[in-house]
């Protein structure tokens, strides 16, 4: 489906982005990806990787200029939105900018994508989408909604909408590993609750994931990838199993466990061998079988936890991950 196609992706220059270009111009050889973000020296650093292929073009703007989404996207056939103001205390500091970003922005590239012909669009979610106590959260909730009701919207036009949710990336750069271990020689790591779970996510399987749902999509389905848990104090014992544990407490805007697939959420989900779908409930289309394909619908309650799940990480495991990917850590 992506071969030689044409494929713009918002906030490309993130540790997303980073991932998935290379990835994609390996597996699919599209005809062009176009990089777009607003940080010129991200772009300047990431277009060095790519010198002299011309498939890769790069594209100074932000998702809260519509013109300029406009522009960006003539002749583009799939949209991947990875733009977002995502840092939770940035987002409860800045609150405008954050709703600016995460929910105009999203409102703008709908428009856009609809006026443009865009064949399919797929957004990145998050876990704090899930049941959000925090203004990041929120932000993602409302565009996750907006994104699912753009398939109504976009009325007889064929743009086609998905979103896909997923936890912790593993080693992206502000994330809690290449935290742990730039600070491991002090010989203590911050810990805010011994009981702290997350689900733990390679960025190549995030990208996996959005070529999935690009292939999969109807329109408004909400993908969550099946990953394995860790306890954060077996995570910083994996990593540095030298230092002390300093137990600091929960920070404002923060749980416990994070949450992909609340209990009100379960009514329209299913399962399938290495993710769930929550489908949308406008309009009833959680019964349309071209959505439900081969899925299974999970148990009424059921409730999709980084505390609750079936599958762990063990730090053996994690270790060998790190040690594999060391070069890459916090990096992109």
């Amino acid at each position: 489906m992506l071969k030689n196609s044409s494929i713009l992706v918002t906030g490309g220059t993130g540790s997303f982005g980073n991932t998935f270009v290379p990835m994609t111009l390996a597996k699919y050889s599209p005809r062009r990806i176009v990089v777009f973000s607003r940080d010129e020296m991200k772009q300047w650093e990431m277009a060095k990787k790519f010198a002299g292929d011309e498939r890769v073009r790069f594209f100074i703007g932000d998702v809260r200029d519509r013109d300029r989404l406009y522009r960006a996207l003539n002749g583009i056939d799939y949209v991947v939105h990875a733009a977002a103001t995502k840092i939770v205390p940035t987002a409860e500091y800045n609150p405008f900018e954050c709703v600016k970003t995460n929910i105009n922005g999203a409102m703008n590239l709908i428009d856009a994508c609809i006026d443009k012909g865009v064949k399919r669009v797929v957004a990145l979610s998050t876990d704090k989408a899930s049941s959000p106590i925090n203004l990041y959260g929120a932000t993602k909730l409302a565009s996750d909604k907006l994104f699912v009701a753009g398939n109504s919207y976009s009325g007889a036009h064929d743009t086609r909408f998905a979103v896909v949710r997923y936890g912790n990336v593993m080693g992206s750069r502000g994330s809690v590993i290449p935290f742990f271990m730039s600070i491991r020689n002090s010989g203590v790591l911050p810990i805010t609750d011994e009981r702290m779970t997350r689900f733990m996510i390679s960025l190549e399987q995030g990208v996996e994931l959005v070529w999935h749902a690009l292939g999969d999509m109807e329109g408004g389905e909400i993908y969550v990838k099946k990953i394995p848990s860790m306890k954060v104090v077996d995570l910083a014992k994996a990593i540095a199993p030298e230092c002390k544990l300093d137990f600091i407490g929960i920070r404002p805007g923060e749980k416990l466990h994070e949450q992909m697939i609340s209990e009100e959420d379960a009514l329209y989900s299913y399962e399938y061998p290495e993710h769930f779908k929550i489908l949308p409930a406008i309009h009833n289309w959680h019964m349309s079988p071209n959505r439900i394909k081969n899925g299974t619908k999970v148990a009424e309650g059921f409730c999709y936890t980084s505390d609750n799940n079936s599958e762990w990480m063990e730090a053996s495991a994690l270790q060998s991950w790190i040690a594999a990917n060391s070069d890459k850590i916090g990096k992109i």
